[in-house]
């Protein structure tokens, strides 16, 4: 299987091969002996799409020299959106899966070596599945770290992104679903969980408004939160991080704050995708929340929790935006100084609002723009890591001379590079010695 895009994704992944197993197939690592190929692709924006078809086609470019009788099959979110349309444009391909089907593609696969055919009912249809803690897994990550699907699918309005089209309503897992599956990894030595959804921070509340009906208060109802949750995962025994990640800035309360401030085992570090700073870039994008909002929010969360690390993307060069509206994103990032930042070029997404918006952003633009902000956090970044030097610091060992700290996820941020080996999977405490770029120097 090759899988493509965010963590989300990889989950999907992992419950497909979990499939697979289930179904008593191997797994290879090498694709020339496998007797079914899996592309799990991504359509969040066009470079993703772009890289999908280009895996798939890459693929059945390979078969026909190596292995003729391979089977390809696509899934993910590309399969999911254009599953109608790739199969009239790529017949190579034998069967294309939806996000509803992940759990079935073992049976999917049996079915494409026996040369039947797959229907494509899930094209027409907003997916509704979500996994269980003993949903069969077979996880792509380290053994020390782990990626916790809370909920899937998204409410939000957001006029850039078409992810509601593509992954449905907002669904959370139950809260004892979600700790079983924590509790069973921790048995197996996981060090590191991430907590993702689309909006970990909407976690429960579809639950709670299944419960209370149309005529009781939600705020009456005593149902599963993400401090609930959180509160819950402390009390399990082991020594792990807990990290929050894909969190939106409209859900975040003072009950949140101080539950991360009085829970050890949460790592002091947040994902919160603000987008822009602007007001009216703000509502252009229907971000459901405002500057002062967000410039408050950011004050009770370093306020809150001592020692935090914030992560956050904006986008530059969403319709509409001016020198004005930019020149003010770059003076919120210069003042805020965030420790962990990522900056996206708007894409025109078919289907979205956005797309259909006036006042499109010339690309020249967007890269002059994309450069301007990233070079500012650089020099940022520069100065936060310089700060860490002389201090004694806990780590995530990944490889023998690599590890990360509380304020690093897996993939996407920073690492420290260690002198001296250490075991892979065991927390160690080094001292920081120097920083090179964006990464540490220990020990």
């Amino acid at each position: 299987m090759i899988s493509l895009g965010c963590a989300k994704n990889l989950v999907d992944a992992e419950i497909m091969l979990g499939s697979v197993l289930e179904r008593g197939m191997e797994i290879t690592a090498n694709a020339d002996e496998a007797d079914v190929l899996v592309i799990n692709t991504c359509a969040f924006i066009d470079s993703a799409k772009e890289e999908s078809i280009e895996a798939i086609l890459e693929a059945h470019q390979q078969r026909l020299t190596k292995r003729q009788n391979q089977k390809l099959i696509v899934s993910g979110c590309l399969s999911q959106r254009f599953g109608r349309e790739l199969r009239d444009e790529l017949p190579e391909v034998d069967a294309f899966v939806g996000l509803d089907q992940v759990d079935q593609l073992g049976a999917i696969a049996e079915r494409v070596m026996a040369r039947d055919t797959i229907e494509l009912a899930f094209a027409d249809a907003r997916p509704k599945y979500i996994p269980n803690y003993d949903t069969p897994r077979f996880r792509l990550t380290p053994v020390h770290s782990a990626y916790v699907k809370i909920a899937e699918g998204c409410n939000h309005p957001c006029s850039f992104c078409v992810i509601p089209q593509m992954r449905g309503k907002h669904r959370s897992r139950t809260m004892e679903s979600v700790l079983e599956e924590i509790r069973g990894l921790v048995a197996e030595g996981v060090r590191e969980f991430n907590l993702i959804s689309q909006d970990t921070t909407y976690y429960g509340m579809d639950l709670w408004l299944e419960k209370a009906g149309p005529r009781q208060p939600v705020d009456s109802m005593r149902g599963p939160t993400l401090t609930r949750l959180l509160r819950e995962i402390q009390k399990i025994d082991g020594d792990f991080w807990v990290r929050l990640l894909y969190t939106h800035p409209a859900h975040w309360s003072d009950e949140l704050i101080t539950t991360i401030a009085e829970c050890d085992k949460v790592a002091r570090y947040v994902d919160v995708p603000l987008q822009h700073i602007d007001g009216t870039m703000l509502a252009r994008m229907r971000r459901e929340t405002s500057r002062k909002h967000i410039e408050d929010l950011i004050d009770k969360l370093r306020a809150g929790i001592p020692g935090l690390a914030i992560r956050t993307t904006f986008i530059v060069g969403f319709p509409g935006e001016t020198e004005k509206h930019f020149a003010s994103l770059l003076a919120f990032i210069e003042r805020a100084r965030f420790e962990r930042l990522g900056i996206f070029k708007y894409s025109q997404e078919d289907g979205s609002r956005a797309a259909k918006m006036p006042d499109q952003v010339p690309a020249t633009i967007k890269n002059a723009r994309y450069r301007a902000a990233m070079s500012a956090q650089q020099k940022i970044a520069r100065r936060i890591a310089e700060t860490n030097i002389g201090r004694e610091m806990k780590l995530l060992v990944d490889q023998p001379h690599r590890a990360r700290t509380e304020a690093d996820a897996p993939e996407v941020d920073a690492r420290v590079i260690l002198r001296k080996a250490a075991p892979v999977g065991e927390f160690i405490r080094r001292r920081i010695t120097g920083s090179r770029g964006y990464d540490l120097l220990a020990d």
